[in-house]
């Protein structure tokens, strides 16, 4: 198995996922030619080609000879696309790796479609990223089948690794729907506590440009804490929170009004959501 760097690559479907994994890509160094994005859409593809990569609207073109494949269609469509894929490797030696990031696709069934007309069947990943990922900041989760090597796994952590700071692989499937539930959807909740912050603020009398920035910098600067401290979270917690102080208050009313059970009800919610989406 190749290197990342000597590697060919292969996106099917150009929207934002694709754009953020082949930025980091090309910002790591990685060959633009060796990356072709199939991509029905003028407007995407163009997008793609901006960034200097080969573009096609044949899917089998894109992942002819690519060793690693990854699929970010819309998960409608990504039945006809591996199959469409299978049908195309007979002739080939080896099969690529398929990375999937198609939400609620399960193993099972991108193995089925990926199947050549000699019965053959592509290596095959599962991904979960997330939009974080849009700024290279991404947390990934990642279910491999059993034939996938330890070779083929470092070079999807190479291709995650541009854009995610944090990939994760997972020992049963069933817990990509919990990498779900707490990281892929997990930009949401905060971005909703930042909105009800700005709001608070601005409702006190605070003028809602500044209070913006106060909240938004403020999620920056506690993210970058949690990264980089060796302090857990409840550890970080108590070390801003004095007896009687303002955090003790604020945290107090956090407790009176049930938060922990709040976030638990929320995540479980996401990730039961993502286990029928995948039954669908």
């Amino acid at each position: 198995m190749p290197s990342l760097q000597e590697s060919k690559l292969a996106f099917i479907g150009g929207g934002n996922m694709a754009a953020a994994i082949i930025g980091g890509l090309v910002s790591k160094g990685v060959n633009k030619q060796n990356i072709c994005v199939s991509e029905p859409w003028d407007v995407n593809r163009e997008k793609m080609a901006a960034l200097g990569v080969r573009t096609t609207t044949s899917n089998v073109e894109a992942g002819g000879d690519a060793d690693l494949i990854i699929i970010a269609v819309k998960p409608q469509v990504t039945k006809g696309v591996c199959e469409e894929l299978g049908a195309a490797w007979s002739p080939r030696e080896s099969l690529p790796v398929v990375a999937s990031i198609a939400a609620g696709i399960t193993l099972d069934s991108l193995k089925a479609w990926l199947k050549s007309s000699d019965g053959r069947t592509a290596h095959t990943v599962r991904v979960m990223p997330n939009t974080p990922a849009l700024v290279s900041e991404g947390a990934s989760g990642v279910y491999a089948s059993d034939d996938v090597t330890p070779a083929e796994k470092e070079l999807v952590n190479a291709m995650l690794g541009s854009v995610s700071k944090a990939t994760e692989w997972v020992e049963r499937e069933d817990l990509l729907d919990v990498v779900t539930g707490l990281s892929g959807s997990g930009p949401a909740y905060f971005f909703a506590m930042v909105e009800h912050l700005v709001a608070s603020a601005t409702a006190l009398g605070l003028p809602e440009e500044q209070a913006t920035r106060l909240a938004t910098q403020t999620c920056l600067g506690a993210g970058k804490m949690l990264v980089e401290s060796a302090d857990s979270p409840s550890q970080l917690r108590k070390n801003v929170t004095s007896p009687n102080g303002t955090t003790h208050a604020a945290l107090m009313s956090f407790e009176s009004l049930n938060f922990k059970e709040i976030v638990d009800k929320s995540v479980q919610a996401a990730t039961a959501r993502s286990a029928e989406l995948g039954k669908q």
